[in-house]
């Protein structure tokens, strides 16, 4: 059973950047897909980013898309999210998610990790 934790989230105005961090442990983190989710207040779950175990092949959706970066450091058993050009609408808690299936949706991910807030203020 992999345990992840994410961290990095903070206040951040408008126009900044921050990078947010997976770290793993129990397991390594090579063999999954990893991903990254937000849920703002409100609001459903919606995902933001994912990377392909094998391919190292990176998805992302629209509203991030050209702003945001995801990467994975398989040695340090890690994945982040580098968020660049943060809009106020970025606002929500960003959760960590691994699974055996690849997908951009919630359910085939079966580990989460307990979620770090991000607020951008304008």
């Amino acid at each position: 059973q992999v345990q992840l934790v994410e961290s990095g989230g903070r206040l951040v105005q408008a126009g900044g950047s921050l990078r947010l961090s997976c770290a793993a442990s129990r397991r390594t983190l090579s063999s999954y897909n990893m991903a990254w989710f937000r849920q703002a207040p409100g609001k459903e779950r919606e995902f933001v980013a994912a990377i392909r175990w094998n391919s190292g092949n990176t998805y992302y959706a629209d509203s991030v898309k050209g702003r945001f970066t995801i990467s994975r450091d398989n040695a340090k058993n890690t994945v982040d999210l580098q968020m660049n050009s943060l809009k106020p609408e970025d606002t929500a808690v960003y959760y960590c998610a691994a699974g055996g299936v690849f997908a951009t949706t919630q359910e085939p991910y079966g580990h989460w990790g307990q979620g770090t807030q991000v607020t951008v203020s304008s």
